[in-house]
């Protein structure tokens, strides 16, 4: 319930802030173009008839403004952008009205929040996405090398690419041509950098599944078996699909904030039949549901496996 003097609506972007602000008592309008820094948004607000509370709309400045009226102690709601309320019919739309727009929706109790997430949350957030990132870059150097060694009728028989084995027939490739030669070097060092990126990463969610506020969960989503997992199955991948637990734990989305990257156990390529009959057997899953492994690596090749008591 909105209980402060003034409302206060900040349309923020990467290099400006534009601001409006209403007046419960006196109906008095206040606007302000400021610069994106917190210390100019919180002091502009703290200028106005207090007590005062501020919305803004998630995007990708990120919570960091939000964090900051916390700790000055005015309260800041931060709006999910497909749950505001425009009027029908209104196709102006400019940074000043957008700002008196979610002036207004905060003072009629109309905005829908999004969860604030702690710095160590959001640190984690990122780590998985970096992590799917390098995840798709070796997929694509690894697509460059095998379509450049197709160009020159090269094509490798001796079972399963991207193995150990293929690695060192690989390096055996050379070429007369100095051209062709730098091109294939330069695209299978790639591959060497991102796999190096990956298993770094690997190790970095680990060690935070293991040694964080993640821990507990992971442990209990484990021994109830509503997160698949698999003896030698190899870290954490994101984004987290929901159909690995079906939308239906509550204390898992508490914890992780119900977002799309959500950590949860990788299930090894061998026992996709095998696990993903034994999800829809116990109802967890959706018809059709194969759990997958999102390109981690397994024991024999090097992974890194979590371990639980």
């Amino acid at each position: 319930m909105f209980t402060e003097r003034t409302s206060v609506g900040l349309d923020v972007h990467a290099r400006s802030v534009v601001a409006a602000a209403v007046d419960g008592v006196t109906g008095e309008v206040f606007r302000a173009r400021l610069t994106p820094g917190n210390d100019d948004v919180i002091g502009w607000v703290r200028s106005l008839p207090g007590p005062s509370a501020a919305v803004y709309e998630a995007g990708p400045t990120g919570f960091g403004l939000a964090r900051a009226f916390m700790t000055a102690g005015v309260r800041c709601e931060v709006a999910a952008p497909s749950k505001i309320q425009r009027p029908a019919g209104d196709r102006v739309k400019t940074d000043a009205r957008d700002a008196m727009l979610l002036a207004r929706l905060l003072r009629l109790d109309d905005i829908v929040s999004v969860r604030v997430p702690s710095v160590a949350r959001e640190a984690a957030r990122d780590l998985v996405r970096v992590r799917e990132d390098v995840r798709g870059d070796l997929m694509r150097a690894r697509h460059r090398v095998s379509k450049l060694l197709l160009r020159q009728g090269i094509v490798y028989y001796g079972g399963h690419a991207w193995t150990r084995k293929h690695l060192l027939w690989l390096r055996k490739q050379h070429f007369d041509a100095p051209g062709l030669q730098l091109a294939f070097d330069a695209e299978h060092e790639a591959v060497l950098q991102a796999e190096a990126r990956r298993d770094r990463l690997d190790k970095a969610i680990a060690a935070m599944a293991a040694d964080s506020e993640y821990t507990p969960v992971v442990h209990r989503q484990w021994a109830t078996g509503m997160t698949l997992a698999v003896p030698g199955a190899t870290g954490f991948v994101a984004p987290a699909q929901r159909a690995v637990i079906g939308g239906r734990s509550q204390a898992w989305e508490a914890v992780v904030g119900g977002s799309s990257d959500v950590l949860t156990l990788a299930v090894t390529r061998s026992k996709r039949a095998s696990q993903g009959a034994d999800l829809r057997k116990r109802g967890v899953g959706p018809v059709g549901f194969e759990p997958t492994t999102y390109g981690l690596k397994g024991p024999s090749s090097g992974g890194v496996n979590l371990e639980f008591p």
